[in-house]
């Protein structure tokens, strides 16, 4: 002990001390796990009133921020770190559902999906770029579009797309609660649109939905999309979109088609060359993706159409003509379907409103007698309303004429037929005093 005193420099007492204790562990053991002291927490005298409100807001459950607000507001003093520590413990730590990854034979299911991402071209600076993908769930084999919308004609679209790009149409598709596909849910069970159904239709797939709440129901289509992030865009510049698509074709045939999947662990253009035999074949032609509408032709001989307008012949002024548009054209028809001019749509941004306009504009106006024609199509009525007016204001009769012609722009003929009515009756010849009429009455 002297000599373990003097290497150690502690006193002889301290080194009788450790060996004896050192017996004693020897003869009795030892715990090396010792229970932690308690220590006194400013949440202590909380709990009853944490408690409390827990029992008081049970639907829906109160916040762990609003608890710590009234706490502070009682005089609390600690801070919410330990308060969430402890409303942990009480309300017991809710465990994720583990994920279940159904694997399909081959031809039977594809899924699809939208995502966004914010790319810094060279040339046309930041701006957000929507992608449009369609994967195969058993081959894992994937075709991606860059889209301009997330609208059902542009989604019809890229699916035909997709299913050209494979050779074949699966006998199911998966996809998310979005309004292109579905209107809502009863009683557990999706109500898919009626034109996505028409689509299903065509292609002889059966459409299917992901509960609500339930993303993982899909991950099939969102894990390739963070393979997309972090391969394709990532360590890439692109001067613009059009640089950015033709890469993104490359990209899908030489590297997506022929790496090695984590999970298949092959190449997905090998699994698809063994799965393309069990898809559904292609149908003689394509799904109709246009969308078909009606508009009247306006005072300056055009129809509107998103913000722009495509000038039409004058002798089909206050006309309804059916329009058809697609991807990149819009159509537009007599009222009895024989096409009358068509132009490709307007890029964005564009200045000039007006397509398909020479020169300095040409106000357009229409005879008394084709006025007349399209004013007695309303009904006995106009037709009485008309020769009063011509009969009242035989100076300016046909400018009210066609007053109350232009109004079918913005007004239904029940509408006006309505207005005329009253004005009969009350004697009022004026198309001013109609379309007031309207405006304070009628529903647009």
């Amino acid at each position: 002990m002297r000599r373990l005193s003097r290497e150690f420099g502690i006193s002889r007492g301290r080194v009788r001390r450790i060996l004896e204790q050192n017996n004693l562990g020897r003869e009795k053991g030892h715990e090396n796990l010792k229970p932690r002291a308690k220590r006194v927490s400013k949440l202590d005298k909380w709990k009853g009133c944490i408690d409390e409100l827990l029992k008081t807001y049970r639907s829906p459950a109160i916040t762990n921020q609003r608890v710590f607000e009234l706490l502070t507001e009682k005089g609390y003093e600690g801070k919410i770190t330990i308060l969430r520590d402890y409303l942990v413990k009480v309300r017991g730590k809710k465990t994720q559902e583990p994920i279940v990854c159904v694997e399909t034979p081959p031809g039977l299911r594809a899924s699809h999906d939208w995502s966004e991402y914010t790319i810094d071209f060279t040339r046309e600076g930041r701006e957000k770029v929507t992608f449009l993908s369609l994967i195969l769930n058993y081959s894992r084999r994937q075709y991606v579009e860059v889209v301009e919308d997330k609208s059902q004609a542009t989604l019809l679209h890229g699916l035909i797309n997709g299913f050209i790009y494979f050779d074949g149409v699966p006998k199911e598709i998966k996809s998310d609660n979005q309004k292109a596909c579905v209107d809502r849910w009863e009683s557990g069970q999706p109500i898919f649109n009626r034109n996505f159904l028409s689509f299903a239709t065509h292609y002889r797939f059966r459409p299917l939905a992901i509960h609500p709440g339930k993303p993982r129901e899909n991950l099939k289509v969102e894990r390739p999309f963070y393979y997309l992030e972090t391969n394709f865009l990532n360590g890439r510049l692109f001067h613009d979109k059009a640089d950015l698509k033709a890469e993104l074709q490359r990209w899908l045939t030489g590297h997506n088609d022929q790496r090695i999947h984590r999970t298949t662990g092959r190449k997905p253009i090998e699994l698809y060359q063994e799965e393309v035999a069990f898809l559904q074949p292609l149908p003689a032609r394509q799904y109709d993706t246009s969308i078909i509408a009606y508009r009247v032709v306006n005072n300056e001989s055009a129809i509107q159409w998103e913000d722009y307008y495509y000038m039409v012949p004058a002798r089909y002024m206050y006309e309804t003509c059916p329009v058809r548009v697609k991807a990149d054209e819009i159509i537009i028809y007599s009222p009895d379907c024989r096409q009358i001019v068509s132009y490709r749509l307007a890029e964005k941004d564009r200045k000039d409103r007006y397509i398909g306009r020479e020169g300095r504009k040409v106000k357009c106006s229409l005879d008394a007698g084709e006025v007349a024609v399209r004013l007695n199509a309303f009904g006995p009525f106009m037709q009485e309303y008309t020769l009063e007016l011509k009969n009242h204001k035989p100076g300016t009769y046909l400018h009210h004429w066609r007053h109350l012609l232009s109004l079918k722009v913005n007004y239904g003929s029940d509408d006006i037929n309505i207005a005329v009515r009253r004005a009969l009756k009350y004697h009022v010849y004026d198309s001013q005093a109609i379309e007031t009429f309207l405006k304070m009455n009628a529903c647009k």
